[in-house]
């Protein structure tokens, strides 16, 4: 799951060396900390958010099939 979020950031953003994904794992849940360069910020966020969402929801699919809880932040 994680190499599949890391290529949808990587392909959205401009520095893709700046992208750094820290995956912490729970008894029911996964967490992604998503860090990108302050310049692509706006990029992954999208206007209202709506780039953001897309995301978290593809994640969210995902997990469904591992039974699991996604949550997906972003961190400037």
């Amino acid at each position: 799951m994680k190499e599949i979020l890391e290529t949808i950031v990587k392909n959205l953003v401009d520095n893709q060396e700046a992208v750094e994904i820290k995956e912490v794992e729970g008894d029911k849940n996964i967490r992604f900390e998503v860090k990108v360069a302050e310049e692509d910020m706006g990029k992954i966020i999208g206007r209202q958010g709506k780039i953001a969402q897309s995301i978290r929801t593809i994640m969210r699919s995902i997990a469904n099939n591992k039974s699991k809880k996604v949550i997906v932040e972003f961190i400037g």
